[in-house]
């Protein structure tokens, strides 16, 4: 009987093949939401247009359904073979970037309340000196980042402007053991005209290349991402000078579905494609980065005037739309993580 069971023993774990399943790759996503306020009144922020008796008529209903929606698009992210990557099984990015999100409240709501409540994220989020309340989070999966290092860094306001958001900066491990910093930023708008306001991102594109400058002086191999709403386009200054030490591997992004679509950016304006958001990373992961796609969905999308596809935003103006962000999400995978 001894020898028979050493001999099933060995057929299994010696003679028969072993067949192991390549891990998914690295999901980085970086999305603004487009006003993702609560219902209830900060007393310290102009939040007013997003009470239920405010301008925009914000109520709980609406703020559920954005909610949802948001977890929802996170989740689709994360389906197999939606881009065409040979991989079997669910995997829900690893880490997200999100831009224009109000509080924790909100992002305790998206992670705890939407279908995206049995995935287990973990967040961070900045608390910024914006007046209206704007803030940015990191959304991660602490089985596949584990997180050691989080702060915000101030960006000093300009003569004249209002103060901006913070710049959240993570640094953490990777399931792979890859050590990772994150910068996540929202750069100052165009609202007042793009050349009056391009001063003010520069200070930010100055600020992060500071620390990104700080940490390849120590570290020439990091693996860092820099990602986020940079209210800029590639061929502006602000991402030049990012672009002298950190590769743009979203310049060229375009929908994995462009072929129907036709989206080649994650913002339109005027009737043409082009990105605002923007991830760049250090040589070290450059060559690593499998995939970076916009991801457009069209239940995300609605026709213009002319029959194009077009991001359905939340608002137009102050009417109410239904949609879920006038941006759509940037998704970059590192395969060998």
């Amino acid at each position: 009987m001894a020898f028979i069971i050493s001999v099933i023993l060995y057929s299994i774990f010696f003679v028969l093949p072993v067949v192991a399943e390549e891990p998914p790759a690295f999901t980085f996503v970086t999305y603004n939401v487009e006003n993702l306020f609560d219902c209830r009144h900060d007393t310290l922020k102009n939040d007013y247009e997003f009470l239920p008796d405010g301008n925009r008529k914000w109520t709980w209903g609406r703020y559920k359904k954005k909610v949802n929606d948001i977890g929802r698009v996170l989740h689709e992210i994360g389906e197999p073979n939606v881009t065409g990557v040979d991989y079997k099984g669910f995997h829900i990015p690893d880490v997200v970037v999100l831009c224009e999100v109000e509080n924790d409240s909100v992002i305790l709501s998206l992670t705890r309340r939407s279908m995206l409540r049995s995935v287990g994220y973990r967040f961070i989020i900045t608390q910024s000196q914006d007046q209206r309340g704007v803030d940015v989070s990191i959304l991660y999966n602490p089985l596949t980042f584990r997180p050691d290092t989080s702060f915000s860094i101030r960006v000093n306001p300009i003569k004249d402007f209002a103060p901006t958001r913070d710049i959240l900066y993570i640094k953490g491990t990777t399931r792979a053991g890859e050590k990772l910093h994150v910068f996540a930023l929202h750069a100052p708008s165009r609202s007042s005209g793009e050349a009056h306001t391009e001063p003010y991102r520069m200070a930010v594109s100055d600020m992060v290349t500071h620390h990104v400058d700080s940490i390849l002086a120590s570290e020439p191999l990091a693996n860092i991402i820099v990602a986020g709403d940079f209210n800029d386009y590639s061929y502006n200054k602000s991402l030049k000078h990012l672009g002298e030490k950190l590769r743009h591997v979203s310049k060229d992004a375009k929908g994995y579905d462009e072929k129907n679509t036709r989206v080649s950016g994650t913002y339109y304006f005027q009737g043409e494609w082009g990105s605002l958001d923007h991830i760049l990373v250090s040589p070290a992961i450059a060559d690593k980065v499998s995939q970076c796609y916009v991801f457009d969905r069209e239940w995300l999308l609605e026709r213009d005037a002319q029959g194009n596809l077009k991001p359905m935003r939340t608002y137009r103006g102050p009417i109410y739309h239904g949609g879920v962000s006038d941006h759509l999400p940037l998704v970059m995978k590192i395969a060998e993580w």
